[in-house]
């Protein structure tokens, strides 16, 4: 049997920056149609002018055991299960397809060989490359039990796949540019574990070095390319190919970083520092390292941090002032009852000691004095959050719904409800705070900038420095207190869910950097976050040059 079995070796082709042939996909077999047709029903003679339901939900069941990898079980769907199984695995296996999605349309049509035609399109991921995204059709005959069965043909799994064409997955071995931190000292994910998922993200935006492909469709008996049916990955520009990818990041502030995470004691944790002036990131870190992008990518609600956009709201209109006395009870109930960390409470307080002991019951009483909205729109304004940002690496850029009623208003005064953001956001939100004016974070230069802000009045800035500044001299973030410099930090305690322990953040400004941290299921803002943000600046200097 020619091309057995199914898969060509893999071919080299030309010097280091040539091309690799992976994989070849193929399978020569004679098609017979297989089973006989119900004589005198056609698929859409059911009373209706739809096709047989039956034909519809053989034809999605078919689809979702391909998707979900049952090849066994779509093979069995068909008329020829043995040969379905090997050419599926052919495919799939040969091309690097990993998880394909398969989508059938609602409509149908009766071919002239008494087939009913069932449409799909085909979302085929292939390995570090990219999708291939292409329309076939499902082919259904009815036999004679009146089963409906997929009538097997190599069409069907590509309308280009035939007896005397197969395909063939090309990889273009690059090298990708060196990615250096501000300096030009270079980073790699061994000495900085946190980056490793980012670096070749990184080349391969500003340099064209990253993974680079293309599907092929090849003439079985010369092994010729015939034409090309998806390419992936951009070719590398000569004038910068060689040329080192300059970040943002600082190697000294990046390594502290990553040995500050180890005092989240294993518990899953983020970190970004941050310029003030200019919002360049100098370090973004993750426990774990690998995987996820928890620091710039992650949705959790921030919790108590929040009142700093919560107090920039109250302050803007007027409607407290830092030593006005606002009552902290123990308790508040709007909708639900609301309480303070470990049920604190501070009769006669001021706002300042709400913010600087964090009390929640005192900001959800303040609700009345924001509009519905007001609070998403202040963040929006003056802090850039939920406009889209131009990093340089992928981002969440934060969410502040309009709260759907007064139990929801009250959540969001306290960073909770439906409000998401991430230490990038928070680190962000921290330098405008301190600063007045908001700059998009930057990881790599010359991002688009399409966010539109509006500079918080230097009254306002005051006020919120002050607050910030108590919080660490006076309040919940007493664990910066030693610190040399003039540091400010706000706090936040964060609720998961009833079986999950609270998560624990911390934001925090020294000099010319603003600091965010995470850590999830961290119970406190101060006492898990904390000792992160005391271990970071304990190593760097004071302002970054």
């Amino acid at each position: 049997m020619p091309d057995a079995p199914y898969l060509t070796s893999p071919r080299r082709r030309g010097p280091r920056n040539g091309v690799r042939a992976v994989a070849a996909v193929g399978v020569v077999l004679a098609i017979a149609a297989g089973g006989s047709y119900a004589a005198g029903l056609g698929p859409f003679a059911r009373g209706d002018d739809g096709p047989d339901p039956a034909a519809m939900e053989q034809a999605r069941a078919f689809l979702a055991d391909w998707s979900a990898g049952r090849l066994p079980n779509a093979a069995g769907r068909t008329t020829r299960p043995g040969t379905a199984e090997e050419v599926l695995q052919s495919f799939t296996a040969g091309l690097d397809i990993e998880k394909p999605k398969l989508t059938a349309a609602k409509d149908a049509e009766e071919a002239e060989d008494g087939t009913l035609g069932v449409p799909f399109t085909a979302r085929m991921p292939i390995s570090g490359l990219g999708t291939w995204t292409y329309e076939s059709e499902l082919p259904l005959r009815e036999q004679d039990d009146g089963e409906w069965k997929v009538d097997w043909r190599l069409s069907l799994v590509h309308p280009r796949l035939s007896d005397t064409e197969k395909f063939r997955l090309e990889r273009a071995e690059t090298t990708p540019p060196k990615v250096t931190d501000r300096e030009g000292t270079s980073l790699n994910g061994g000495q900085y574990p946190s980056l490793a998922p980012l670096l070749g993200r990184l080349a391969g935006d500003a340099g064209g070095g990253g993974p680079r492909g293309a599907v092929e469709l090849v003439d079985r008996a010369s092994g010729e390319a015939v034409r090309t049916e998806a390419s992936f990955g951009k070719k590398p520009d000569p004038a910068t190919a060689d040329r080192p990818v300059r970040t943002t990041l600082d190697a000294t502030w990046q390594s502290a970083a990553e040995q500050a995470l180890a005092k989240a004691d294993g518990k899953n944790a983020a970190l970004v520092a941050l310029r003030v002036d200019n919002g360049e990131v100098l370090a973004l870190a993750n426990s774990p390292s690998t995987g996820f992008n928890r620091a710039a990518s992650g949705t959790y609600a921030p919790g108590s941090t929040w009142k700093i956009v919560t107090s920039s709201a109250l302050l803007l209109k007027g409607a407290v002032e830092p030593d006005d006395v606002v009552d902290c009870p123990k308790y508040l109930t709007v909708g639900k009852e609301f309480h303070n960390v470990e049920t604190s409470e501070h009769p006669g307080a001021t706002f300042r000691k709400d913010f600087t002991e964090s009390c929640n019951t005192a900001f959800i009483s303040l609700r009345g004095k924001l509009d519905e909205g007001e609070l998403g729109k202040v963040a929006r304004t003056y802090f850039g959050v939920g406009q889209e940002w131009h990093v340089g690496i992928p981002t969440y850029d934060g969410s502040v719904p309009v709260p759907r009623d007064e139990t929801e208003k009250a959540a969001s005064m306290i960073g909770q409800g439906r409000i998401q953001a991430n230490p990038l956001i928070m680190a962000s939100v921290t330098a405008t705070a301190v600063s007045g004016e908001f700059h998009q974070p930057s990881v790599t230069a010359g991002n688009e900038n399409g966010t539109r802000t509006e500079p918080l009045p230097g009254k306002v800035v005051t006020q919120l420095r002050g607050l910030m500044r108590d919080t660490v001299t006076d309040g919940t973030a007493r664990v910066l207190a030693d610190l040399p410099g003039e540091v400010g930090a706000k706090t936040g305690t964060a609720e998961v869910s009833d079986d999950q322990d609270n998560n624990g953040w911390l934001v925090a400004h020294r000099g010319n950097v603003a600091v965010a941290v995470v850590v999830e299921e961290g119970v406190t803002g101060g006492g898990s976050a904390g000792p992160v943000v005391h271990s970071l600046l304990s190593a760097v200097p004071e302002d970054p040059s």
